[in-house]
């Protein structure tokens, strides 16, 4: 039987070629690179995602980040936390579905405004604690593509509360800590990551990166199956 992924691709066979054309052109100009056959697709994705060669150096993996993102999809009903609304958008409901997954953020909730304005924080701030209180953020994928502070505090949440996501995708862009608070990811061992070095990220960058993982889950799902 077929070992070719059908929930991950594009849904015809004209989106498929272009999407793969695309892959090729961009294996073949990025050149050598540092990463494992299993980090590039998520290199190249991002790549992909924005027509950008830097994220081939900028990104960075904790040495687990890509086993443990690909056991919580595998395990199924795994949450996505993230931090605005557009990553949960842009995440392909179908490919989500097929491992059970539901994707959380709420950043705009009534609740969240009214605890940043009366704590002087930020909506992400209080939208990672919420995402504490209800349960959401232990053995969770946590994608932040947006606010540094959201980083920040999953970081605290982290070290000093005892949170344990699975796997955190920390892409936040900006001018304002966003370099800080991916350093600040990268510099734990408690639990696995991918982040951007410097300045650069986004929510794309997010949602591409989570595409390769979704990818690669299925690969291995069909591979395990012998299907």
């Amino acid at each position: 039987m077929s070992t070719v992924n059908t929930v991950t691709e594009q849904l015809t066979l004209a989106g498929q070629a272009i999407e793969h054309d695309s892959f090729a052109i961009i294996d073949a100009e990025a050149g050598p690179h540092a990463y494992t056959a299993e980090q590039w697709p998520i290199v190249r994705r991002m790549i992909h995602a924005n027509a950008d060669f830097e994220f081939n150096g900028l990104t960075r993996f904790h040495p687990d980040a890509v086993q443990a993102g690909l056991a919580a999809m595998l395990r199924g009903g795994t949450p996505v936390v993230a931090d605005v609304e557009m990553i949960c958008s842009g995440l392909s409901r179908p490919r989500l579905a097929h491992f059970g997954m539901a994707t959380h953020q709420f950043i705009s909730d009534v609740d969240v405004i009214a605890q940043a304005q009366a704590e002087n924080t930020t909506r992400a701030v209080q939208a990672m604690r919420k995402a504490h209180r209800l349960g959401l953020l232990d053995g969770a994928i946590v994608g932040i593509g947006n606010a540094p502070t959201a980083l920040i505090e999953l970081v605290r949440l982290i070290t000093e509360v005892g949170v344990r996501p699975a796997l955190v995708v920390g892409m936040p862009v900006g001018f304002v800590s966003a370099a800080e608070s991916k350093a600040l990811m990268a510099a734990l061992n408690e639990v696995p990551w991918i982040v951007i070095s410097g300045r650069k990220g986004g929510s794309t960058l997010v949602v591409a990166a989570l595409h390769a993982l979704l990818s690669l889950a299925e690969a291995r799902q069909k591979a395990q199956a012998g299907t």
